[in-house]
């Protein structure tokens, strides 16, 4: 209970100090116009309550991944506290703010537009393409998944459902983002939040028993290949929680609704340590509730490694019928509301590059009718082996977006080390995932290890050589 109660209280404390030092680098000013105001269009760039766009911004970036993923990382013990805690602070936090604040600075620029300000346009234009086609994947898998459970929970068919869903999906990205996402999804954040807290309340006064970091945890941390090394396959299963580049895609819409530059702190760098909390009070109940670490490995394995059934069997017993209204909503509202933003990032990321204002309906058709087509098509593709690779393909854009940030604070002439030294530990994380996992190239680890040392090296020096440019940087 230690270890977990001092990864919350270093969490909080990390909006109260480390964020306000990023504020101080970012040298923000509450008195500067923001987008929402200046570039107003009654459709992205609109004012909203400080408290909506937390919220909001906490159920983009969330949805399922700080309880699934957690779930999941916690098959490898209490070191996912540490990954969820210290990643989250210095990683995620870092990457969120960072972000958010650049496309403000940006008059709400999506992501790839801003990379390829900041790396160049070669990169740019293959951002352009990853991204928009990861956007869309992920709505059509969040369309298709929560189907196939409103069918076994009712006497509609899957297909049917996956229209309701599609068409629920049209009017989330083409209204404005005031008429259902500003009025619905500060209830359904609040509802995550909610069911957290329960779960919280429930590991203090159920008799759980969550395990501590030991010395001896860390020694145990194996390099076996065969049995998914903790280094770095938990970089990889907790990405939510931790840090996840989907953050920085979701980012830009509400940097078109912020109405001023203090609001950054609680609404990116905030909604992030909300998130890793969420994530971190997971992670506690996956190796409490059936006893411990390994009791947690033997019942996920004879469930498939199945974090949903696990949500809905911890809900239940831990917070009766309430539990069972807040299952229902985590393992179907939450992943509805992550493919519905993730097509509206989608629509502003088609229309920054094709330079379409998105005032008029017509506009706004242009770019979503070919989405939903291609969204619809693939829910009619066996994408499963596309899909295995989402983890890693996110944990490649965080990277990507951290390198922006480094080149950014280094032309700002700030301090760039808090995003340098976070750029080289995701890039060597997701070059050896790729080099050693099944889905990769199957390498023997110790290979891996060698060449992975070579890819960050490589990327580093390619970066790194834009120090020449700038002037000594500002502490």
């Amino acid at each position: 209970m230690f270890t977990f109660i001092f990864c919350i209280i270093l969490l909080i404390g990390s909006y109260f100090t480390y964020a306000k030092y990023l504020e101080h680098s970012f040298e923000v000013d509450k008195k500067k116009a923001t987008p929402s105001s200046t570039l107003y269009d009654g459709v992205d760039y609109i004012p909203l309550p400080a408290w909506k766009t937390f919220l909001i911004q906490l159920l983009n970036i969330a949805g399922l991944g700080p309880i699934f993923g957690a779930l999941l990382g916690a098959m490898y013990g209490p070191v996912a506290f540490l990954w969820i805690t210290f990643g989250s602070i210095f990683i995620g936090a870092l990457q969120d703010y960072a972000s958010g604040m650049i496309s403000l600075r940006h008059n709400g620029m999506s992501f790839p537009e801003i990379v390829g300000n900041y790396l160049g346009i070669s990169v740019k234009q293959v951002m352009r393409i990853v991204t928009l086609l990861l956007m869309v994947l992920v709505g059509a898998v969040f369309m298709v998944g929560p189907a196939g459970i409103l069918e076994n929970m009712t006497s509609v068919s899957k297909d049917i459902w996956v229209w309701i869903i599609l068409f629920y999906y049209i009017l989330a990205t083409l209204l404005p983002i005031d008429k259902i996402i500003g009025h619905f999804y500060p209830i359904f954040g609040a509802a995550l939040l909610v069911m957290a807290f329960g779960i919280l309340y429930a590991l203090f006064f159920q008799n759980y028993t969550i395990p501590e970091i030991t010395a001896g945890t860390l020694r145990n941390m194996k390099s076996d290949p065969s049995a998914f090394p903790i280094f770095p396959t938990l970089f990889i299963t907790i990405a939510c929680g931790a840090i996840s580049g989907f953050h920085a895609t979701q980012s830009p819409m509400m940097a078109r609704c912020i109405t001023n530059e203090k609001q950054g702190r609680p609404v990116f760098f905030g909604a992030m340590i909300a998130e890793s909390i969420i994530a971190l009070i997971w992670a506690a109940i996956g190796m409490a509730f059936w006893g411990g670490v390994g009791e947690l490995n033997t019942t996920l394995a004879e469930h498939g490694n199945n974090a949903a059934w696990a949500v809905d069997v911890i809900t239940k017993t831990t917070l009766g019928k309430i539990g069972a209204i807040l299952a229902l909503l985590g393992v179907v509202i939450a992943p509805i509301t992550s493919g519905d933003t993730a097509f509206r990032s989608a629509r502003l990321i088609a229309a920054d590059f094709m330079k379409l204002e998105q005032r008029s309906w017509i506009k706004r058709l242009y770019i979503c009718i070919p989405l939903f087509i291609i969204g619809y098509g693939i829910t009619l593709m066996q994408f499963d082996i596309i899909w295995k690779y989402f983890a890693w393909i996110n944990q490649t854009l965080a990277a990507i977006c951290l390198w922006t940030i480094t080149v950014y604070l280094m032309e700002k002439q700030k301090n760039f080390w808090i995003a340098l030294i976070p750029s080289i530990f995701m890039t060597y994380i997701v070059s050896l995932y790729i080099l050693i996992a099944q889905e990769g190239l199957t390498l023997p680890y110790s290979y891996g290890v060698i060449i992975s040392i070579g890819i960050t090296s490589l990327v580093t020096l390619g970066i790194t050589r834009k120090l020449s440019t700038f002037k000594k940087v500002k502490l």
